[in-house]
């Protein structure tokens, strides 16, 4: 149970307002006025999160003459995909700290400031040293801010208010707002000046997220400053020793080789599915998660594996579809040449167009509106038939495939991305045994850990020259897995113990 403050001396508490009160507020186009700082910072967040990813593949795999770090393009977006991995992969971190020492709005301020560390030393630092730093201190960052941005937002309502999803949808659209304009204004300014302007402009994006989050801390609910399951001061230390450990582990291997570049990706898919299997075994075997929540984690196992297939192909956007945009896609617009990066922008402006008619859909559908078992089927199922529709130019020339047809495939990434990720964010917030608030989330997004570096992983068999393997296994494996989630959904509602 959530300890009350008077037994949490060690922390500071902000002056905040009563989860009840936050919770009856329709302030914010129906929904509560917090939302509109969450939506601010994760906007801007996200803007530097994407405007840094749309480059790197071509920073890292382009010439030294141009800017670039020379590396083998295989290997290059195989280091996005497991890059993209640890981001999902740190929220471990982020949300046991939000869970057991600090509360979820300090994570989220702290995490923030070291997302910018992060792109600053990627604007500054040159070289191979640049990237690993600032790599490793947003990945951080990321993660503790996507566990706890999430679970805040989820405070803002009851669990059972039917504007729940939709103000996921409407907090992930402040998402693709920034994931629009991020590789929007980085593409062009590396396109015209060079990488690491590009970095810097991510860097100020953040700065700008920042500065719109501080100004409206104190309308957060009081639940989002607790610690839900606080730990005994004397054995943070033995929380430390673990980090160093494993920090130490990971030096010991990468100087013996038995980690590289060229296997980063395997090794952070392994790790990531390690840990979820850590994690569900910790969850269940918890005596203080009752039975009905421990039914509902035992559901979340099929959402779980479905998400990992999701984003095995949906993250190849910064991987094997840069690439694809590089090469194969013709990015003239009226006799202009628009950057590589753009195509990263293309889902991002998808959501913007499409997330306001979902929000609306589910909230007008109410109780009528599908379950999340079969949204997850049909996401699958719209991924799946977006691959299958790259065969058609699989054996056209070098920047044959009109950019219309790219963009209309990309849509339907996003008709999945739509039934698949904020609905997820809000199911991992409803399902959560009272315990692992955080952590829940952190399960979620650890199967986006695991479905990016896969990506990463399965970036390195795409062959320009034969692709039609590539498009049809990677396309028929996710319409398999959606037709298995749809065949399921009544068992797994029954699992889910009254949550739709």
């Amino acid at each position: 149970m959530t300890e009350p403050r008077s037994k949490q001396p060690h922390l500071k508490h902000l002056p905040a307002t009563d989860d009840a009160v936050v919770q009856q507020d329709r302030r914010f186009f129906g929904h509560p006025l917090p939302l509109s700082q969450l939506f601010g910072l994760e906007l801007w967040e996200r803007f530097s999160y994407y405007g840094m990813t749309g480059v790197l593949a071509i920073y890292l795999y382009s010439s030294i003459a141009d800017g670039g770090l020379a590396m083998d393009r295989p290997v290059a977006l195989a280091i996005v995909g497991a890059y993209g991995g640890a981001v999902f992969l740190a929220t471990i971190l982020g949300s046991w700290i939000a869970d057991r020492v600090l509360g979820s709005e300090r994570v989220l301020l702290y995490s923030a400031f070291i997302i910018m560390f992060g792109h600053i030393a990627l604007a500054l630092l040159t070289g191979f040293g640049g990237v690993a730093v600032g790599l490793v201190l947003i990945a951080l960052g990321s993660g503790g801010l996507k566990a706890t941005a999430s679970a805040i937002v989820g405070s803002l309502y009851t669990d059972n208010d039917p504007r729940r999803d939709a103000g996921f949808s409407i907090f992930y659209m402040g998402v693709n707002v920034g994931a629009l304009l991020g590789p929007f204004v980085t593409g062009l300014l590396q396109d015209t000046i060079g990488f690491h302007i590009a970095f810097g402009a991510a860097a100020v994006g953040m700065a700008l997220g920042l500065g719109i989050y501080l100004t409206g801390r104190k309308r957060l609910p009081e639940s989002a400053q607790l610690v839900p399951d606080p730990i005994a001061l004397n054995r943070v230390w033995l929380v430390v020793l673990a980090v160093l450990a494993g920090v130490c582990a990971i030096a010991l291997l990468w100087l013996t080789g038995a980690m590289n570049p060229d296997n980063l990706a395997w090794w952070t898919a392994g790790v990531s599915a390690l840990a979820a299997v850590v994690y569900f075994t910790v969850i269940l075997s918890n005596r203080r998660v009752s039975a009905d929540e421990k039914s509902r984690t035992r559901s979340f196992i099929a959402f779980f594996l479905a998400s990992v297939v999701f984003w095995a192909l949906y993250q190849q956007v910064f991987s094997v579809l840069t690439a694809y945009s590089d090469t194969r896609m013709n990015r003239t617009i009226l006799g202009w040449q628009a950057p590589v990066a753009w195509i990263a922008l293309i889902p991002a402006a998808w959501v913007i167009v499409l997330a306001p008619f979902a929000s609306l859909l589910w909230v007008k559908l109410g109780e009528r509106q599908p379950s999340t078992p079969v949204k997850f089927g049909l996401a699958l199922l719209s991924i799946g038939g977006a691959y299958l529709l790259f065969l058609p130019f699989s054996g056209a020339g070098p920047n044959a495939t009109p950019v219309l047809y790219v963009a209309f495939v990309l849509m339907l990434f996003v008709v999945g991305e739509l039934m698949l990720s904020p609905v997820g964010l809000s199911l991992a917030t409803k399902l959560s045994p009272k315990v692992f608030k955080a952590q829940m989330i952190a399960l979620f997004y650890l199967a986006s850990a695991v479905g990016t570096a896969l990506s990463g992983v399965f970036a390195e068999y795409y062959d320009e020259a034969n692709q039609v393997p590539y498009w049809t296994t990677l396309g028929l494996a996710s319409i398999a897995v959606g037709v298995v989630i749809l065949l399921i959904a009544k068992p797994l509602l029954a699992m889910m113990r009254g949550i739709r």
